[in-house]
This record gives structure tokens, C-alpha cells and sequence, in this order.
């Protein structure tokens, strides 16, 4: 069975993702769009414009051009977004990584997108210096200065019009972001112009805007802008609608709800780890945050309880909403019409999105209301893994639907719930890890015979990596955890190891996760 979106379908402009997001900017010229949330520093719409044309004339005058890629490496500042934009004009390709990565990891993603240009920060310079030259990256920028990097105020040819460069939205790539997908290691997922497009339109049909010319929303950017769900949902979507943005390098609590208190901010989106926060730490009572109107959770599946609680505790309506990196990213969400209304759903399709819950044995559809895997298709849905068919494929099947690896259910109300995961991905405060990325490390080492990594519930994070390792030498569970911790970013450390005999594996010789998951239940039970 079909299950189309409630909503009619919207009109999906044909145009290149910076003159449908920068359309309005003339309306809103003297207004903030951005905020640099530490120091106060402001951008307005017209200093935005202005930015984002020059500092394509001077890629231009550098050859950077159409279909070329240039790296992102850096935090939420007001810039990230003047080096996006100034990208997509020249026709160019934006591929992001989190500052937090390895000089390994970032190298690995740059040789694999073939990246021509990177900006970071001074505080990373140094890892982005190790990985861009092993990846041959031409060359460095840096916002502020440091030495070793061009700073990024000389990319300004202040006068200097971009070329013209003919975009075709339905083919030509503006966003590069990495995902694992539903299993394996990180891939380039190859989203057009016309696939962020019609995402924001999508979006931007369930909100709710002041009839008054003069109200607009004040969102605090905390997400990160590398993470698609930042990138689309705190910069483009309140760009689109002239709202002004204050960013946040990095999540601390109390400066996070100093932010929210000081510049008064109105609505934004969040993940779970943020929401509990907000719902149960005796730090929030020593902040006003009564500006707050309306809180969107995503990333990582929010209990009905916590978002009730939230909701409750700040007084303001709260949200859901769903999506990949696959899918420009919402497919679902709880849109403002209804915010408060869906506890613990992710709510009805977005306009314009079809889906299917099918069995996840046999492929077939589920009777309503029986949980199943989620498909999904739709102008959101990405173009395909850069370099890799194979796993296009297997993520895509012939009839167009992208197969999400999410287990869901229909409400009777037309609302969707996630219910349970099927893809092999842990997910630790939104971000996602892989755990074929962990178990090819600790195959690595060599008093380490076998290993599998399966992910453990935790009530602040989500899940956590657990390994379970089989030695072929003497080594300790806390060298197991110390030398994971040494080779990845934070967020990847495993947080629990355990010695085993052996790997539980299928005869095809995958493992067997669910046997580990299932092991894992009754141990914590018998607790």
C-alpha cells in the first residue's frame, strides 16, 4: 500500500538552491541573518548577498567553477554559510565534514571526493594541513588567520560579480555530505540543487508564518551546519524565510541557555540529548527562556514521555520530525499546525512523499498499522552514493524507493512512528557510527583476532558502541578502549568491551548482531 503525504503537493521551483534560498534577502535587507552567538558579531541580509557574490568571484578568479569540490572542516559560524553559497553560485560542489574527525578520517573523505579547496578553523588547522596534503588538496583557508592557511577574507573580490554558470537542478550536485547509509563505511551522498530545493518548499509548507511583515523567528544554531540537519533545517530553511540565526560553535548547557535567554530566541530544532536536558537539569530554572514558542526534535527517535516533559516544563509546543542524509533530509515531520498534538511521532509525509512499510522478510506490504521497513520516495530523495552504484542499488530499488533500514508503523491518525531499527548504524547524541568502520580498526590490531561492534541503549546518548573483541594475544579491555580512542573522533569511542571465545557469524560469515543485541537484553535483565 501507497501511503501518500495528507498534504497537496507544492510546487517545486526550478532553480538553483542559492535563488530560491537568497530570493527575499532584498526584503529583509537591514535584518540580521546571522549572529555569531560568543561575540555578537552581526551579518545582515545585505552583507550576506554581498559576501556570498564576492567571495564567488573569487573563486572564480581562483578557477574554482562548476562541478569542483570544496570542503567544509569547520563549526558554526556566520561564514560557514557565505562559503556554501558562494560554492553553489559558482556551480560548485559542497562536501562536509565534522571538525571533531581524525587527519585519517577527513584525508579519507577528501581523496574520496576528490575536494580542489578546504576552509577550517585555526583550532583544526593542523589535522586539516595533515589530511589535505595527502589528499592533494590545492589549497587552505582559514576563517580569522593562522599560518600554514589563506585567510578566508582574501577570497572577497569586493566589486566583482561571479560569472553566469548554467545549473541543472535536477542533475547538477550543491551538497556532498557523508553518511554510512543503512550499513558500511561513510559514503558521499550526491544531493542536486533541486533535491535541498524541493526539501525546504516541502518544509516550508507546514510552517506557520506571521501575518505581521515585521515578526520573524530568532533560531539558536547548535546543530551543526556539517550535519545535513543542520545545514538544511538551521541555515537554509530560516534563511528562505528571513528569519535570523545565532550561531553556536559547540554545545556547553549553560551558554547553550545563556544563547536562549540573551537573544531571545523563538523556536529551533534540537536532538533528543538537548531535549533531555531542557526537560530534567535544575540548571534550566536559572534562565528565562518564555521567548521560546516552539521546539523541533530529530536525528534520533524522542519518547512521548521526554516531549511531553520538555514541553511542559518551558511552556512551548513541541515537535518531531524524521529523515536521512538520503533525503535532503525530512520526509516527516510534525508540522506547526500540529506541534504538541503527536507526542512521540514523527507525524505525517511532508507534500510531495510517498511511502511504503513493508515486511522485512518477504518485501511485501504490512497490513496498516503493522510495523514494517520504511520506504520512502520523493523529489528529497538523493541523486545516489558518489562512486559507488552498488550501494545506489541497494539503497534505491528500480521503482525509485529508498529503502530507509527503519522499522515504522501508520497510526490511525495518518501519524508515523519509528518503532525499531533494522539497519546497523548506532546512533550516539545524532551522530551516526558505523560499525564496520569500528571493526575494521580492531581488526587491525594485532593481539586482536575477531571483533564485533553492536550499540548499547543510553539514556543521555542514545546508544554507545560496545566491542566485543576475541584475542589473538594478551590485551586488556581498557587497550582495547584506549587504542579506539586513540584512531577516531570522540564520538566513536567505544564505551564498553568485552572478551569473547567467538564471533556469533551466519554461514555467509556476516555477523550476527541481533544474537549479541539479544545476548546483551538478557544480561542487563538478569542485572
Amino acid at each position: 500500500m501507497v501511503i501518500r503525504s495528507p498534504f497537496p503537493d507544492v510546487e517545486i521551483p526550478e532553480v538553483p538552491l542559492t535563488d530560491l534560498v537568497l530570493a527575499r534577502a532584498g526584503e529583509f535587507a537591514d535584518r540580521p541573518a546571522f549572529i555569531d552567538g560568543p561575540s555578537g558579531r552581526t551579518i545582515t541580509y545585505a552583507q550576506l548577498v554581498r559576501s556570498v557574490r564576492a567571495v564567488a568571484a573569487g573563486l572564480a578568479e581562483r578557477g574554482f567553477g562548476k562541478g569542483a569540490v570544496f570542503a567544509h572542516f569547520a563549526p558554526n559560524v556566520p561564514e560557514f554559510a557565505v562559503a556554501f553559497h558562494a560554492v553553489a553560485t559558482v556551480g560548485g560542489v559542497n562536501t562536509t565534514a565534522n571538525p571533531l574527525l581524525t587527519a585519517d578520517e577527513l584525508a579519507a573523505q577528501l581523496q574520496d571526493c576528490g575536494a580542489r579547496l578546504l576552509v577550517t578553523v585555526p583550532e583544526v588547522l593542523e589535522k586539516a594541513l595533515v589530511a589535505a596534503e595527502r589528499a592533494n588538496v590545492e589549497e587552505i583557508f582559514v576563517y580569522g588567520e593562522a599560518t600554514g592557511a589563506t585567510p578566508f577574507a582574501a577570497l572577497q573580490q569586493v566589486g566583482f560579480e561571479p560569472p553566469e554558470v548554467a545549473i541543472d537542478p535536477a542533475e547538477d550536485l550543491v551538497a556532498l555530505p557523508y553518511s554510512s547509509g543503512t550499513t558500511g563505511l561513510p559514503k558521499g551522498v550526491m544531493l542536486t540543487h533541486r533535491n535541498i530545493v524541493a526539501n525546504i518548499c516541502q518544509v516550508a509548507a507546514r510552517v506557520q508564518q506571521s501575518e505581521d511583515e515585521s515578526s520573524y523567528e530568532r533560531q539558536l544554531a547548535v546543530l551543526p551546519f556539517f550535519h545535513i540537519y543542520g545545514l538544511v533545517s538551521l541555515m537554509n530553511v530560516p534563511l528562505y524565510f528571513g528569519d535570523t540565526i545565532v550561531t553556536m560553535p559547540r554545545f556547553e548547557l549553560s551558554e547553550f541557555l545563556r544563547m536562549l535567554q540573551d537573544y531571545r530566541i523563538t523556536r529551533t530544532a534540537l536532538v533528543p540529548p538537548i531535549v533531555l536536558a531542557l526537560a530534567k537539569h535544575p540548571l534550566v530554572d536559572e534562565f528565562d527562556l518564555s521567548s521560546l514558542k516552539l521546539l523541533n526534535s530529530g536525528a534520533a527517535p524522542l519518547s512521548a514521555e521526554l516531549e511531553v516533559a520538555c514541553g511542559e516544563r518551558l511552556s512551548c509546543r513541541m515537535q518531531q520530525g524524521y529523515g536521512l542524509t538520503e533525503t535532503s533530509p525530512t520526509t516527516h515531520w510534525v508540522g506547526d499546525e500540529l506541534a504538541g498534538q503527536m507526542p512521540g511521532s514523527i507525524g505525517p509525509a511532508v507534500p510531495n512523499t510517498e511511502c511504503r512499510i513493508i515486511d522485512i522478510e518477504t518485501g511485501e506490504d504490512v497490513p496498516a498499522g503493522e510495523p514494517g521497513e520504511l520506504l520512502i520516495r520523493g523529489p528529497q530523495v538523493m541523486k545516489g552514493y558518489l562512486n559507488n552504484p552498488q550501494a545506489t542499488a541497494h539503497a534505491i530499488d528500480p521503482d525509485g524507493w529508498l529503502h530507509t533500514g527503519d522499522v515504522a508503523r501508520l497510526g490511525p491518525d495518518g501519524s508515523m512512528w519509528i518503532v525499531d531499527r533494522i539497519k546497523e548504524l548506532i546512533k550516539y547524541k545524532g551522530y551516526q557510527i558505523a560499525p564496520a568502520e569500528l571493526e575494521a580498526l580492531l581488526l587491525a590490531h594485532p593481539a586482536i583476532a575477531d571483533a564485533a561492534v553492536i550499540g548499547l541503549p543510553d539514556a543521555e546518548a542514545g546508544e554507545v558502541p560496545k566491542a566485543f573483541v576475541v584475542p589473538a594475544g594478551s590485551i586488556t579491555p581498557e587497550e582495547v578502549t584506549q587504542y579506539v580512542a586513540e584512531h577516531v573522533v570522540p564520538y566513536k569511542k567505544v564505551r564498553a568491551v568485552e572478551i569473547v571465545d567467538e564471533i556469533p557469524k551466519a554461514p555467509s560469515g556476516k555477523i550476527l548482531r541481533r544474537v549479541l543485541v539479544e545476548r546483551e537484553r538478557t544480561a542487563a535483565a538478569a542485572r
